[in-house]
C-alpha cells in the first residue's frame, strides 16, 4: 500500500507533462497578421502586468499569515510546519493561475487565425489552451499535496492525525489565493466590461469589441484575469479542500496499519489521480465538424470522463477500503457515494445550462420582457435567478442525504471529491470560454471577414454557456466540500452535534447568514465605484480625442487598463481579510460551538446566494446576446433588432448581471470553503 502514496505526485507530473505538450502545440500554431499579433500583445501585456502586481500584494499577505501560523503552532512538536504547507498551497495556486494566463493569452489570437480556416480548427486551438489551464491546476494540486503527504508522513513519530493537521495549511493557502484572485479578477473585468458596454455600446452605438472603444482592451484583459486565473484558483482550492476534508474524516473509519497508512486516507488521493487520467482521455474526444455544435463536443469530453471515473471509483474503493474496522460501511457504499457526487455535479451543470442558455425558456422570457423597458428586464432577470436556486439546492440536499446514507460523513466528503474528480477537463471546458471570447474580440478589432467572426461568435456563445455551467459546477462542489470540511472541523474539536437551541449557536447562525450579503456588497460596490471611474474616462476620451469616433485616432487603452488594475488591487483586500478574520475571531472569543453555527449559516446562505447571482447574471448575458445575432424573435413573431430599445434594455440587464456572475457570485463559493478551512486549521488551538 505504501507505493500508492506516490500515485498522486506521479499523476500530477503526468498532468503537467500533458499541459506542457498542449502548450507547445498551441504556441506552434500561426498567430495571424501583424495587426492581430499587436492586439494580442496588448491583451497579454495587460494581463501579465495585472497578475504581477496582484502577486506582489499577495506575497506580503502570505508572508504575514505564514508567520502568524508558525508562531501559533510553534509548540516544539513540528506542528509549525503548517506554515510551510500554507506557503506551498498559496504558491501552487498562484503558479497554476500564471500558467493558465500565459497560454490563454497565446491561444486567443491563434484561435482567431484558426477561425479563418475552419470552425473545427478554431475549436481545437481554443480547447487546447483551456486544457493547459485544467491540467496545470490538477497537476500542481496533486504534485504539491502528494509530495507534502509523503514528506510529512515520513517524519519520525508523527501520527496520521498530525500529518493531516499540517496538510490543512496547504488547503488554507490555496483558498486564500483563490479568494483574492476571484475578487480582484472580478473587480478588474467587470469595471472594464461595464465601461465598455454603457458608454461604447449604449451611448455611442458601437458594436461589441469595436477598436474605437477605449475600454475594449481592458475588457479583453479582464476575461483572462477573471475567468482564467480566477476560475483556475477557484477550482484548485475546491479540489484540494475536497481531498483534505475526506482524508481527515477517514481517520474515524479505519485503524492504522503497520506501515502507518490507512486505505481510507489514501483513497481520496488515488481517486484524484485516476481523475487526471480520465480527464486526459476525455480531451481526445472533443472534436467537431464544420457546421457542427461545439457544445456537443465539449459535453462528450466532460460526460465521457465522468463515465470512466464512475467505473474506476468502484475498483479503487474495492482495493483500498478495508474489510474490517469500518462498521457497516463497505467498499461498494464508498464507491456509490463517490458516484453520487459525480451525478450531482453533472445534474447541477445541466440545470445551470437550462437557465443560462440562449434559446431556452428562462433566457427568452428575459429577452421578451426587455421590450417593455429596462425595469421589466431587471425584474425578469431577478426572478429567473431566484427560481434557479431551487433545483440545484434540491440536488445538493439529495446528494448529501444519499451520500451520508451510503457511507456516513465520509461518504459526503468523498461525494464532493467525486464531483471534482474530473476537474481537469471541467476546467478545460470552462477556460475555453474566455479564449473564444478574446478570439472574437481580436477578429472584430482587426476587421476579419464576416465568416471568421461568425465562427468565433459560435465558439463564444458556447463559451458563455460553458462558463455558466462551470460556475454552477464550482458552486455545487463548494457546498459539498464546505460540508466535508465542516464535518472535519467538528471531528477535530470533538463536537458530536450543534444545538441550534443554544443562543450562542443561533447567534453564530445569524452572523454566518449575514456575511455572504456583506461580502457581496463589498464586491458589488467595488465594481460600481471602479465602473464609474471607467465610464468617466471613456467619455472623456470620446470627448477630447479628435477623430476617435471616426476611427482616425487611437484610444488610450493603457489608461483604462490601469484604472481596472488599481481598483482591483485596492478593493480586494477588505472582503478577503474579512473571510479569514471572522472565523478566527468567533472561534477564539466565543468558542467552537458558536463557530460551528457561523459555518452552518455562511454555507447555507452563501451557496443559495451564489447560485442566484451566477445564474441571474448568465441569463441576463445571453438575453442580451439574443438580440445580437440577427435580432430576437418574440413569441408573437415580431423581430427585435440589435440597437432597438429592447436591446438597450437587455444591455442594461447584462451590465447589472456582470458583477453578479463574474465577481460576487463566484467569489461566494470560495468564501464558504475558506471560512471552513480556516476553522479546521485553528480547530486544534480552540
Amino acid at each position: 500500500m505504501e507505493s500508492l502514496t506516490y500515485a498522486a505526485p506521479v499523476a500530477g507530473v503526468i498532468a503537467l507533462g500533458y499541459a506542457y505538450w498542449k502548450a507547445t502545440w498551441v504556441n506552434a500554431q500561426p498567430a495571424g497578421t501583424d495587426r492581430m499579433q499587436e492586439i494580442a500583445g496588448y491583451i497579454q501585456e495587460g494581463a501579465m502586468a495585472f497578475l504581477s502586481r496582484e502577486y506582489k500584494v499577495l506575497a506580503v499577505f502570505v508572508a504575514v499569515v505564514a508567520t502568524m501560523l508558525w508562531f501559533a503552532n510553534h509548540d516544539g512538536t513540528g506542528t509549525s510546519m503548517i506554515a510551510y504547507a500554507f506557503v506551498a498551497g498559496a504558491f501552487a495556486s498562484g503558479l497554476a493561475g500564471l500558467f493558465g494566463m500565459r497560454i490563454a493569452t497565446k491561444a486567443n489570437v491563434r484561435t482567431t487565425q484558426a477561425a479563418t480556416i475552419s470552425l473545427p480548427r478554431a475549436l481545437d486551438v481554443a480547447f487546447a489552451g483551456g486544457s493547459v489551464m485544467g491540467m496545470s491546476v490538477v497537476g500542481l494540486a496533486l504534485l504539491g499535496l502528494g509530495s507534502l503527504f509523503i514528506f510529512f508522513g515520513n517524519q519520525d513519530g508523527w501520527p496520521m492525525a498530525k500529518v493531516l493537521q499540517v496538510l490543512t495549511g496547504f488547503s488554507m493557502g490555496a483558498s486564500s489565493i483563490a479568494l483574492f484572485a476571484r475578487v480582484g479578477g472580478g473587480i478588474y473585468t467587470k469595471a472594464a466590461d461595464v465601461g465598455a458596454d454603457l458608454v461604447g455600446k449604449v451611448e455611442e452605438g458601437l458594436p461589441e469589441d469595436d477598436p474605437r472603444n477605449p475600454a475594449v482592451i481592458a475588457d479583453n484583459v479582464g476575461d483572462n484575469v477573471g475567468d482564467v486565473a480566477g476560475m483556475g484558483a477557484d477550482l484548485f482550492e475546491s479540489y484540494v479542500g475536497a481531498i483534505i476534508g475526506a482524508m481527515v474524516l477517514a481517520l474515524g473509519y479505519s485503524a492504522v496499519s503497520t506501515d502507518g497508512l490507512v486505505g481510507p486516507v489514501l483513497l481520496p488521493l488515488c481517486i484524484a489521480a485516476a481523475g487526471i487520467l480520465a480527464s486526459i482521455l476525455g480531451t481526445f474526444v472533443v472534436k467537431t465538424e464544420e457546421g457542427g455544435n461545439p457544445q456537443h463536443a465539449l459535453d462528450m469530453g466532460a460526460f465521457g470522463s465522468a463515465g470512466v471515473m464512475a467505473v474506476v471509483t468502484f475498483a479503487l474503493a474495492y482495493g483500498l477500503w478495508p474489510s474490517t474496522g469500518t462498521g457497516e460501511t463497505g467498499w461498494f457504499d464508498v464507491g456509490l457515494a463517490t458516484v453520487i457526487g459525480l451525478g450531482v455535479g453533472m445534474a447541477i451543470g445541466l440545470i445551470t445550462s437550462y437557465y443560462c442558455s440562449m434559446g431556452k425558456g428562462p433566457v427568452n422570457s428575459i429577452a421578451e420582457q426587455s421590450k417593455t423597458g429596462h425595469a421589466t428586464n431587471i425584474i425578469a432577470g431577478l426572478g429567473v435567478g431566484m427560481q434557479s436556486t431551487a433545483l440545484p439546492i434540491i440536488m445538493i440536499a439529495v446528494g448529501v442525504v444519499l451520500a451520508n446514507w451510503a457511507a456516513g460523513l465520509y461518504g459526503v466528503a468523498i461525494a464532493a471529491l467525486g464531483m471534482l474528480s474530473t476537474t481537469g477537463i471541467q476546467l478545460a471546458v470552462d477556460a475555453y470560454g474566455p479564449i473564444a471570447d478574446n478570439a472574437g474580440g481580436i477578429a472584430e478589432m482587426t476587421h476579419q471577414s464576416p465568416e471568421v467572426r461568425e465562427r468565433t461568435d459560435t465558439l463564444d456563445a458556447v463559451g458563455n454557456t460553458t462558463a455558466a455551467i462551470g460556475k454552477g459546477f464550482a458552486i455545487g462542489s463548494a457546498a459539498m466540500t464546505a460540508l466535508a470540511l465542516f464535518a472535519a472541523y467538528m471531528q477535530t474539536v470533538g463536537l458530536v452535534a450543534i444545538d441550534i437551541a443554544n443562543p450562542m449557536v443561533m447567534a453564530g447562525l445569524f452572523l454566518g447568514g449575514m456575511l455572504p450579503y456583506l461580502f457581496s456588497s463589498m464586491a458589488m460596490s467595488a465594481v460600481g465605484e471602479a465602473a464609474m471611474e471607467m465610464i468617466e474616462e471613456v467619455r472623456r476620451q470620446f470627448r477630447e480625442i479628435p477623430g476617435l469616433l471616426e476611427g482616425t485616432a487611437a484610444p488610450d487603452s493603457a489608461r483604462c487598463v490601469d484604472i481596472s488594475t488599481q481598483a482591483a488591487l485596492k478593493k480586494m483586500m477588505l472582503p478577503g481579510g474579512m473571510a479569514i478574520t471572522a472565523p478566527v475571531f468567533i472561534g477564539f472569543v466565543f468558542g467552537p460551538e458558536m463557530l460551528g453555527g457561523l459555518l452552518a449559516g455562511v454555507t447555507v446562505s452563501g451557496v443559495a446566494l451564489a447560485i442566484f447571482m451566477s445564474n441571474a447574471g448568465g441569463a441576463w448575458d445571453n438575453a442580451k446576446k439574443s438580440f445580437e445575432g440577427g435580432g430576437f424573435t418574440m413569441s408573437t413573431g415580431e423581430v427585435l433588432l440589435k440597437g432597438s430599445p429592447a436591446h438597450d434594455a437587455a444591455v442594461t440587464g447584462d451590465t447589472v448581471g456582470d458583477p453578479f456572475k463574474d465577481t460576487a457570485g463566484p467569489a461566494l463559493n470560495i468564501l464558504v470553503k475558506l471560512m471552513s478551512v480556516v476553522a479546521l486549521v485553528i480547530a486544534p488551538l480552540l
